[in-house]
């Protein structure tokens, strides 16, 4: 079984950034780590790995060449292979033109799964796995906890609304979004590090690729407006309360 497993490399959330003509920039070179949801993904393709014989595993990332580092990672957890699309970070792709690129290379790998979190940390819009799906016409299914293999198929379990969970059996090969289970990433193992380090991934030009026509693009980004103003209550303990027990009898609310 081939699997392919979709990575993308996000800031650390604890970055610091600032509005810079328009758009959202990092104060100072981030620390830069796996998506949460995809590393849950490549974890799942490992326990795939783990209990099947013969499973090899692909990870790939689309981005600058910092991304690299990310296929490392993912090679020092157990995967076989890393592709590296490289791309310019800035300004960020959309995700049609993501799934295109991607489909663009994977569509000729013949692979029996692809995975790939339910959506990324920083844009958390959810929407390439299903657009790469319906590039490649493969079933998808999305908010997985967990999988099973079925010879040529796979029994799923998702998460629903109100906390239900929906089984479902889907045909391969196929795309499956990766949700928050019980299931946590392990750790590399240094042997694997050592191995990743002297691994040079599979490195292809975006501008090589099949790049779709524009469908959406950011004009502008701004903080949330102010819509009102606090009060300070000023004096001492005593001059606070009264302050306060005068505004809530104003209003009605005592």
């Amino acid at each position: 079984m081939r699997v392919l497993v979709c990575l993308k490399q996000v800031w650390e959330p604890e970055s610091l950034f600032d509005l810079q003509e328009g758009e959202l920039r990092p104060q100072h070179p981030p620390r830069l780590k796996l998506s949460s949801y995809d590393e849950l993904a490549l974890e799942e393709t490992l326990r795939l790995k783990d209990r099947l014989a013969q499973v090899q595993v692909t990870a790939l990332s689309v981005g600058p060449p910092s991304v690299v580092e990310a296929l490392r990672r993912a090679l020092g957890m157990g995967a076989d292979q890393a592709v590296h699309i490289l791309a310019p970070d800035h300004p960020p792709p959309r995700p049609a033109t993501l799934a295109s690129w991607i489909a663009a290379w994977a569509g000729e790998q013949q692979f029996d799964l692809i995975l790939a979190g339910v959506m990324s940390e920083d844009a958390m819009q959810g929407a390439v796995g299903p657009m790469l799906a319906a590039k490649l016409r493969l079933p998808v299914v999305t908010s997985v906890v967990s999988l099973e293999p079925k010879e040529d198929a796979l029994t799923v379990e998702r998460e629903m609304e109100g906390g239900r969970r929906q089984r479902l059996a889907v045909d391969l090969p196929a795309l499956v979004t990766v949700q928050s289970g019980p299931n946590q990433p392990r750790y590399p193992t240094l042997s694997n590090l050592l191995r990743a380090k002297k691994t040079t991934p599979l490195t292809l030009e975006a501008a090589g690729l099949q790049d779709p026509a524009e469908r959406e693009k950011v004009l502008h980004q701004a903080p949330p407006e102010k819509r009102r103003a606090g009060l300070v209550l000023k004096g001492d303990t005593s001059q606070k309360a009264e302050q306060l027990l005068t505004i809530l009898r104003e209003r009605s609310l005592l």
